[in-house]
């Protein structure tokens, strides 16, 4: 007990949580400028993000197919947030699993936008079998390739896992000089952080400045890593295969040092990152002559601080994905002197080229009639190395994260369920549904009777007892935290008056 209490404390102590949120940022930052990948000029594939992407925004054939398109693309969506909300949600997490994580609506929209990919990908082959039954229709056929340049989307990717990464980084600083779970950390710093409004201004002036010159470096190329290095620690694609495992393994760290990992059941008292307010709420316009019920959004808690990880994790996923199965020819590239990698810049002349010709050898030695100089001159040179090494030999490298997703889910399974003897807020009783779906007054003038002559005939009840008893209504507790273990919403009891009965007995005034 006591190793696991001291495990604990270091395990999740601030400066813990900041070393890892904060090397995950540097280590996404040297995968990107050591991956040759970033570089090439071919065609971006992606699995199952990529038909998404294709989907939705390229390959159009025109005429009567683009609306078909349309049409699937936006069934597609519908049934993905359906089905997010209603079965993987509320049945598979909610009520089978019994995951505490997903209690209520916690979690559903994260689960509806993994969904609505998942029933993208779905509805891109049915409209695929639309178009094979037409015939000469493969040009427009959706894909994994998305239509853009490897080198191009990388630097998307670059930009997304930084916004994530850091955000999220950010926030953990941020929530760390709020906490008090380690009262002698950071005393000086948490009391600077909490005066007045300087945890806002510097959350988003530090964010707003830091990520303006990091999309400038990446989009424009200002900064040359080969340039800076020169060649220091070259990595392989073994060594690359192992960095974007670990930072996998790190993301998931980020999530398992949370104090109230993995059920996240406590009460969130601290102010979102950049914000003064502990949750965001955004209503919905709708007709109320057609829905009665008033619908909102509401972020709030621990989703909204690491929500932002699980959209990076597709990201980091592909770029492991793509260091296990690189080959340089496939990204218009080859193998020079010292098993360096040599990357053809112009697209437009990989068309032309095959195994034989995409070598060191022959572009070495041709000369380019256009330019009179030979291939090699014109080629991208790189500090980065390709040595050859077996498949079997890259598959070492999703251990780690392969061991960082299983201890994942055990915790989970194990201390992020509700057990058999706990009240789990999904199945609540009929009749409190109703009740937090209507108003008192509506839910009183249904059984017939007003609030006031509820109150009166439960008065004459108690009169008519002849036990002295303290009957109060208390009006909304706006101030209120809800318990751990309370079925009821945050929402709900905000809402609705609630009614206590005491039944002491009132007693004598004792004599002095």
């Amino acid at each position: 007990m006591e190793i696991d209490t001291c495990f604990r404390y270091y395990f999740q102590h601030p400066w813990s949580r900041l070393l890892v949120a904060y090397l995950v940022t540097f280590f996404n930052f040297l995968i990107f400028a050591e991956d040759p990948v970033s570089h090439s000029q071919t065609e971006a594939h992606m699995i199952v993000v990529g038909n998404c992407f294709s989907f939705l925004f390229n390959k159009y054939p025109g005429l009567g197919w683009n609306i078909l398109k349309v049409v699937c693309w936006i069934l597609a969506i519908i049934s993905g947030l359906l089905a997010g909300k209603f079965i993987f949600h509320r049945q598979l997490f909610g009520r089978y699993l019994r995951l505490k994580m997903f209690r209520e609506d916690h979690g559903s929209w994260m689960t509806m936008f993994f969904s609505t990919i998942l029933f993208l990908f779905i509805f891109s082959h049915i409209y695929n079998l639309f178009l094979l039954m037409a015939g000469s229709m493969k040009p427009h056929m959706v894909t994994e390739y998305m239509g853009i340049r490897n080198e191009s989307f990388m630097k998307i990717a670059a930009v997304g896992t930084w916004m994530g990464d850091f955000v999220t980084a950010w926030m953990v600083t941020d929530m760390m000089l709020q906490d008090q779970h380690y009262p002698d950390w950071g005393k000086a710093a948490r009391r600077f952080w909490k005066q007045g409004n300087n945890r806002i201004v510097l959350f988003w002036t530090v964010l707003i400045s830091l990520t303006s010159v990091v999309v400038l470096v990446i989009s424009t190329d200002w900064i040359s890593w080969d340039n800076l290095n020169r060649g220091f620690l070259p990595s392989d694609e073994v060594s690359r295969a192992f960095l974007a495992s670990f930072i996998l393994v790190f993301d998931l760290l980020i999530v398992m040092q949370d104090w109230e990992f993995p059920h996240f059941m406590g009460d969130l008292d601290m102010n979102l990152p950049g914000m003064s307010t502990t949750h965001v709420k955004v209503k919905l316009p709708v007709c109320k002559r057609i829905f009665k019920e008033e619908y909102h959004i509401h972020i709030t808690g621990k989703w909204f601080n690491y929500g932002i990880i699980f959209l990076v994790l597709i990201l980091d996923l592909n770029m492991w994905k793509n260091q296990i199965f690189y080959k340089p020819y496939e990204y218009g590239q080859y193998v020079g002197p010292g098993e360096k990698i040599y990357i053809v810049e112009e697209p437009e002349t990989l068309v032309n080229f095959n195994h034989s010709t995409l070598t060191y050898e022959w572009r070495s030695t041709n000369i380019d009639p256009n330019t009179n100089s030979t291939y090699l001159e014109r080629d991208m040179f790189l500090h980065s190395r390709y040595v050859g090494a077996s498949l079997d030999v890259k598959c070492l490298a999703f251990i780690p994260s392969l061991a960082a997703f299983v201890l994942f889910g055990f915790f989970i399974w194990l201390f992020g369920r509700f057990q058999d003897s706990e009240t789990f807020t999904e199945n609540q009783d009929k009749t409190y549904e109703r009740i937090k779906r209507k108003s008192p007054s509506e839910y009183s003038k249904e059984m017939g009777v007003t609030p006031e002559e509820t109150l009166a005939t439960m008065t004459e009840s108690l009169k008519r007892s002849g036990t002295p008893m303290l009957l109060s209504v208390d009006g909304p507790h706006f101030g209120a935290t809800p318990s751990t273990n309370s079925t009821v919403s945050l929402e709900t009891q905000e809402t609705h008056p609630s009614i206590v009965i005491d039944s002491a007995e009132q007693e004598d005034p004792a004599a002095s």
